[in-house]
């Protein structure tokens, strides 16, 4: 299992997102969270498995929420890039290192 290194803004992305959806309704918030480690779970034991998206990046599609983890690595360290809601300025993450 790769170990995960964040980039720091991606912490603020999933708190926003955290904080609009628990506004929404009760709990909606900590649906996502869940969601959302599942998708690093997965990423972090299968990185290669996503397909390629924009260069060097891989990209995690979220089932109930729309919303993807973008990322790049290998079997050893995975670099999670963003937290990119599907919808909303799709590539603001591209210059993130």
């Amino acid at each position: 299992m790769a170990g995960i290194i964040f980039h720091p803004d991606v912490f603020s992305e999933v708190q926003a997102a955290y904080e609009w959806y628990e506004n929404q309704a009760y709990g909606l918030g900590d649906d996502f969270i869940r969601e959302l480690e599942a998708a690093f779970q997965s990423v972090s034991e299968l990185p290669e498995t996503w397909p390629r998206f924009k260069a060097d990046y891989r990209r995690f599609l979220l089932s109930k929420f729309p919303y993807s983890v973008i990322y790049r690595g290998n079997k050893d360290t995975i670099f999670i890039v963003a937290v990119m809601h599907n919808s909303r300025k799709p590539g603001y993450w591209k210059a993130r290192k």
